[in-house]
């Protein structure tokens, strides 16, 4: 016993000199070193391999404070931290800025992309010139069933019809006759998919609700007032984790009896299913997409690997219920469900 403690003490030791190194490296070298080495110790204090220091940026159709989004990063940091990679995010909700940005990265020559086809048509151009540019990319969220006419290696992420079925199927479950289905971006294909798969397997009646996204107390009104002119309305579904507290406080104050329930997991809506105020989530794991993403494309980089054979690699849907909700605590208070 006592070889296998001074065993641990001296690997104690020497993690401790490691760690010592990389903060004294930080401290030497300003902010920017000083955010590498803290992905770096994310990823277990050094990057896992030796290959060439390469730029991958990020660019999604994510409006500003979306916490998705953080998530999403969350997971591609770690993982560019362990493929030695420099990761850059950029993000527009306009379809023709977020080109813009893409475009802005193919001049800066980076070595990856990773987007969003949340709004297809706007990105079909330059992600033509980036394969001409012969930069990889992979798509990411959104844009499953374009991802591979437009030229990208794979795509990652839920198919947003199937997580809307799941939605219809679970809203039957728990007898539910009509829902509303509340879209908070008009014009992003995959909350139209999301909606219409619900459609599909809900066997009640589904009404949508068009919300600017970027407004909460628009989004709150909305749906109070759908609230009170329709109390037959027994279940309100958001399409991401940052609007579902939103939709708890409309029902609140429509003094509503309906169920609210959720695309995409957070800490709060964890918490919302474990007291109650939730009835499920949607879960579609945003930092695995984050992290495959990267993963994906330094295994191209690296070894000209490909992952799912042009077909997209699902992630979600995975329905999260109360029973659920204690176990990921853990994971969503650290951002990373």
């Amino acid at each position: 016993m006592a070889r296998v403690r001074t065993g641990a003490r001296a690997l104690g030791a020497v993690l401790a000199g490691v760690l010592g190194l990389a903060l004294a490296g930080c401290s030497a070298t300003g902010g920017k070193r000083a955010e590498e080495a803290r992905n770096a110790q994310v990823a277990g204090g050094r990057a896992a391999v030796n290959t060439p220091k390469w730029t991958f940026a990020m660019v999604s159709h994510s409006g500003d404070g979306d916490t998705f989004w953080d998530i999403v990063q969350n997971g591609a940091k770690q993982a560019a931290a362990k493929d030695n990679i420099k990761f850059v995010y950029g993000h527009d909700e306009e379809g023709s800025r977020q080109a813009q940005l893409v475009q802005s990265y193919i001049d800066q020559k980076v070595d990856g992309l990773i987007v969003t086809l949340a709004k297809p048509d706007a990105m079909k151009g330059v992600l033509a010139k980036a394969e001409k540019a012969g930069i990889p990319v992979i798509t990411v969220n959104s844009g499953s069933e374009v991802s591979e006419k437009y030229g990208a290696l794979s795509h990652i992420g839920q198919d947003e019809s199937i997580a809307g079925e799941a939605v219809g199927e679970e809203l039957n479950k728990r007898h539910k006759k009509k829902a509303l289905c509340v879209l908070h971006e008009q014009g992003n294909v995959g909350h139209e998919q999301r909606c219409d798969g619900a459609a599909k397997t809900f066997k009640g009646k589904l009404k949508r609700l068009y919300v600017e996204g970027t407004n909460m107390p628009d989004v709150q009104s909305s749906i109070e007032s759908q609230l009170q002119a329709d109390p037959k309305i027994d279940s309100v579904v958001t399409l991401g984790a940052p609007f579902a507290p939103t939709a708890v406080k409309a029902k609140e104050q429509a003094n509503s009896d309906a169920e609210i329930d959720t695309f995409d997991l957070n800490a709060q809506v964890a918490d919302g299913l474990k007291d109650g105020s939730l009835g499920f989530a949607v879960d579609q794991q945003p930092y695995l997409q984050g992290y495959q993403a990267v993963d994906l494309l330094w295994l191209y980089k690296y070894n000209s690997d490909v992952l799912g054979g042009g077909r997209p690699v699902l992630t979600g849907p995975q329905v999260v219920t109360k029973k659920d909700a204690g176990a990921l605590a853990e994971y969503t208070k650290r951002g990373t469900r």
